[in-house]
């Protein structure tokens, strides 16, 4: 079992930056791919980001590349997604997610889900 925690929602200007945190406990976080997801209500949750589990692999969908960086520190069993050059178009809950196996831009295939985080991208 992996639990996961977000951290550093809020809300933003358009053009500004977040940092979004992803704690993990439980079972051995460097064996666990970790990404990130977003919904906003009435859309279907898309994929943004995700990191293998020694850090060496980084994927991301079109509409983040350039401006949303995933990274992970092991150590600390804590995974990052910095934000920047935010648009309003952003605005969505951020899920954490780990799993090990499938495809990095299925949410089907991670089996830990933290609660999400708010994030609020102003005009």
């Amino acid at each position: 079992q992996v639990q996961l925690v977000e951290s550093g929602g809020g809300l933003v200007q358009a053009g500004g930056s977040l940092r979004l945190s992803c704690a993990a406990s439980g079972r051995i976080f460097s064996n666990q791919r970790v990404g990130w997801f977003r919904q906003t209500p009435g859309k279907e949750r898309e994929f943004v980001a995700a990191i293998g589990g020694s850090g060496g692999s980084t994927y991301y969908a079109d509409f983040v590349k350039g401006r949303f960086t995933i990274s992970r520190d092991n150590a600390k069993n804590t995974a990052y997604l910095q934000m920047n050059s935010l648009k309003p178009e952003d605005t969505a809950v951020y899920y954490c997610v780990a799993g090990r196996w499938g495809l990095a831009y299925s949410d089907a295939s991670y089996n830990y889900w933290g609660q999400g985080t708010q994030v609020t991208v102003s005009s």
